[in-house]
């Protein structure tokens, strides 16, 4: 079954290459969506893919960046379909 992760990463998350990461860590999962910084500091990400393959994704994020994250806003959704792969937004 496939699901939607909406989340909101904060903490110390711009400039040390998270939203890359975050990137390479969904494309090796095969999970489509986006990642974009936003000007409060934190970084947006939206994907859609299996629970079970989201849920590594988090786990590899959150190991990654245990020092920079403070809080982490999550939450769950139905797929939409909408995402032909992952990019990185700028706006």
């Amino acid at each position: 079954m496939v699901r939607r992760l909406h989340a909101y990463y904060d903490g110390s998350v711009q400039g040390v290459g998270f939203r890359y990461t975050v990137q390479r860590s969904a494309e090796a999962l095969g999970l489509a969506g986006w990642a974009r910084n936003l000007p409060d500091g934190r970084v947006e990400v939206i994907l859609e893919g299996t629970k079970a393959d989201i849920k590594k994704f988090l786990q590899k994020i959150e190991s990654v960046f245990s020092q920079y994250i403070r809080d982490a806003d999550v939450e769950w959704g139905e797929a939409t379909g909408e995402f032909n792969g992952f990019d990185i937004r700028f706006h």
